[in-house]
């Protein structure tokens, strides 16, 4: 039961942050809760997504609403919904399609390499790689600004890919999609918006069909998942705030260097 609800709450909390939530479940079950595969971590950590989906989805209702109308009205609406529509259809299938050939390339990985030693520090590089690219973004000159309506198909394919290798654990989904967006010149928050936004269809069809399986209600899934969605949607707003203020690119160094230092401790 305690793994349960500390798993939840770590993936409640570190979901909205420019870290790996899969990473950190790897770290966590690696070194607290040792004995369990490759392919059952995969599957534990997005079953654990379905938490942060509908904490995001209860944040997000107002959009989430109008995007459900562009879908049925779609030549009534305005361009920059039928943009942001078209943004998250394209990307959904293109890091379905990544995000599946990575999901099954790490099930092959033997599990006599996956010591918790070595996921700690495969995870610790991967952050560092997350750390690079939003330092290459913060160096931009912050002006002219893009809106939903000048999205376009390179961004399509560009953020399709960035979300896809999020798959593999350490690699940051939001860090990586937030990094490229604002390498593609959108402003912080649309960036944040548009970032949440694309994990929500990605989460939901990972679930249905990779993971049905863990849907069984038993007192520990219930409670991991419970606890998911109370601490995702407990943070969510104060993170979003908190990214206004706060150089990332330097926590996740912080971070990143501190989980290859524990690597050797």
């Amino acid at each position: 039961m305690w793994e349960s609800l500390i798993l939840g709450a770590a993936q409640g909390i570190v979901e909205w942050l420019p870290l790996s939530s899969e990473g950190v479940i790897f770290l966590i079950k690696a070194n607290f809760f040792p004995g369990s595969g490759v392919e059952e971590i995969l599957k534990q950590a997005l079953f654990l997504h379905f938490g942060t989906f509908l904490a995001a989805l209860v944040y997000f209702r107002k959009e989430v609403s109008h995007l459900v109308r562009t879908l049925f009205k779609y030549p009534q609406e305005n361009l920059a919904n039928r943009k942001l529509l078209h943004f998250l259809i394209v990307t959904t299938i293109i890091s379905g399609i990544l995000g599946y050939f990575l999901y099954e390339l790490t099930q092959k990985i033997p599990a006599e390499n996956m010591t918790a030693q070595a996921i700690t520090l495969v995870v610790g590089f991967l952050l560092l790689m997350t750390a690079c690219v939003q330092f290459r973004a913060q160096k931009l000159e912050k002006k002219d600004f893009r809106d939903y309506t000048r999205i376009n198909k390179f961004d399509n394919i560009l953020l399709g890919l960035a979300q896809g290798a999020a798959a593999f654990p350490g690699l940051s989904r939001s860090g990586l999609t937030v990094s490229a967006l604002l390498l593609r010149r959108f402003e912080e928050q649309t960036a944040l918006k548009m970032s949440f936004l694309m994990s929500l269809p990605l989460v939901l069809a990972g679930n249905i069909l990779l993971n049905l399986e863990k849907f069984n209600l038993s007192p520990e899934n219930l409670l991991a998942l419970g606890a998911s969605f109370i601490f995702g949607l407990l943070t969510i707003k104060f993170l979003l705030k908190l990214a206004k203020k706060m150089n990332f690119a330097v926590f996740v160094l912080i971070f990143g260097l501190l989980t290859i230092a524990a690597a050797f401790i």
